[in-house]
């Protein structure tokens, strides 16, 4: 079990590794490839690919095996990562970015349906979440400073080609240790379900990425895949109802527990995205930090996510997973305010103090989320059940990009634009040269006037995971 287990917590680090090293090079990527008002498209296909995968790997591991599926996936993500170190414009990063997604999508729910079976206690099980959101928290301090090395010494480009070795190691150790007992049931994949979701929830997504820097939300193009959107998803929700084994059972959305979860994952989750994109860019913009100083403001809420995860697995029998989860709610809402009031004249210290509250809060809040699952799901939907977290999961973060990316954009483009100096390179190149001291001083105040704006969203959602904690269930399914 100890190996099998080493190999999980392997998996885990090759996605966790991968968002962290990404953030810090945003700014050079942006600055070599050009299309700063595509930011978000990076985050966003990657995620919500990666979403959309979650649960049809879900179904396809329940077919053919979760050891099979999980490598599948590993081999696509190491196949996308590789691409987008190849990558010589936006445009084709974003498609590779869309591959290593579905990859990504195989590795979280797979991965926590296997800790469920190799721990049996719950006090076990909360003891191998907290191990997994150390390696969450170990990849976040160790992508960071790598890849903000590797962006300042080398090229963006490399930073990519680090998940194949994690990659291979991990395909090494579950070939060789998982033993897997395969039940053989006849199952149908719900094929056109998949599609017409995928479909729907691209135009969606596409919708509120492209109005993020256009805002022609009423534009003929915008309403054309609005209408896609909700009439792929209409009929999505018609063939789910009638399919004999759906993508996602619509059954799930009447336990009213499991949702509360999912609403509670959805709002945390968008504020993490925020502090990962948008830190690197205050620091890089406004404060004057190179990419491997940026990468060390994002260390805090790493580093306090595993300090928390695991005082979380200590605490369970002295509290309950609800008192937890509120404890973490609280973090989030300070932690949010803190960063909300950061300008121009800011410390280095405002945003450390800041994403520090709020990897507290993420560390008592992400490894309960799952035991509560494990409390109000069904047995024979746990691992949809899990999967639909998953999507929750990452799917929160590719609207939480979009959502914050139109913030953003509407808080500065009309003022750089009118310098009348063109676009606006987001890694603080602009104060070397080119520009006079109060015009670097305005861009400053810019920027850090949308950052701002940003975690004043950032802090509604706290406020939202709040009210969702108090409804977080106590007791299992079975106990009722």
């Amino acid at each position: 079990m100890n190996k099998v287990f080493i190999a999980l917590l392997l998996v885990t680090a090759l996605a966790a590794i991968e968002g962290t090293i990404v953030s810090t090079a945003i700014p050079s990527i942006t600055a070599d490839l050009l299309g700063v008002d595509l930011i978000s498209w990076i985050y966003s296909a990657y995620l919500l690919a990666s979403a959309i995968a979650a649960i049809i790997f879900g179904k396809l591991a329940d077919l053919f095996g979760r050891k099979r599926m999980i490598i599948i996936g590993i081999i696509i993500f190491l196949i996308g990562s590789m691409l987008c170190g190849l990558a010589q414009s936006m445009e084709q990063l974003i498609v590779f970015r869309a591959i290593q997604g579905i990859g990504a999508g195989s590795i979280l729910p797979i991965t926590l349906t296997m800790v469920g079976e190799l721990f049996k206690t719950e006090k076990a099980r909360a003891k191998g979440q907290s191990y997994l959101s150390m390696v969450w928290g170990v990849s976040g301090v160790v992508g960071p400073l790598f890849g903000g090395f590797i962006v300042d010494q080398v090229s963006w480009h490399f930073i990519f080609f680090i998940n194949v070795p994690f990659g291979l190691a991990s395909i090494y150790l579950i070939v060789k240790h998982y033993q897997e007992q395969l039940e053989a049931v006849k199952r149908k994949i719900d094929y056109l379900g998949a599609t017409l979701f995928t479909i729907g929830m691209v135009a969606l997504l596409y919708v509120i990425i492209d109005n993020s820097k256009t805002q022609a939300w009423l534009s003929s193009q915008s309403l054309l895949m609005f209408g896609t959107a909700v009439i792929f998803l209409s009929i999505f929700i018609w063939v789910e109802l009638r399919a004999e084994e759906p993508i996602i059972p619509l059954t799930l959305f009447k336990n009213g527990r499991l949702m509360v979860i999912n609403a509670l994952t959805l709002s945390a989750m968008s504020i993490v995205i925020g502090v990962t994109v948008y830190i690197p860019i205050f620091a890089q913009s406004v404060l004057g930090k190179n990419a491997t100083q940026a990468g060390l403001l994002l260390t805090p809420m790493s580093v306090f996510w595993t300090v928390n995860s695991i005082t979380a697995g200590y605490l369970i029998g002295r509290l309950t997973n609800k008192r937890i989860i509120q404890m973490g709610t609280v973090l989030l809402i300070v932690g949010t305010i803190l960063l909300a009031r950061l300008s121009a004249g800011s410390s280095d210290y405002s945003v450390y103090i800041g994403s520090s509250l709020i990897g507290l809060g993420m560390g008592f809040i992400m490894p309960m989320l799952m035991i509560s699952i494990q409390k109000v799901a069904h047995p024979k939907q746990l691992g949809i059940s899990i999967g639909l977290n998953s999507f929750t999961n990452t799917f929160s973060q590719a609207v939480g990009a979009a959502l914050f990316g139109m913030i953003f954009n509407l808080a500065t483009s009309e003022k750089i634009a009118s310098l009348g100096k063109g676009e606006i390179q987001l890694n603080g190149e602009f104060a070397k040269g080119g520009f006079r001291t109060e015009e670097v001083s305005f861009l400053k105040e810019t920027i850090a006037s949308g950052v701002s704006y940003v975690y004043i969203t950032a802090f509604a959602f706290a406020i939202c995971a709040l009210i969702f904690s108090f409804f977080i269930a106590t007791k299992s399914k079975e106990s009722r």
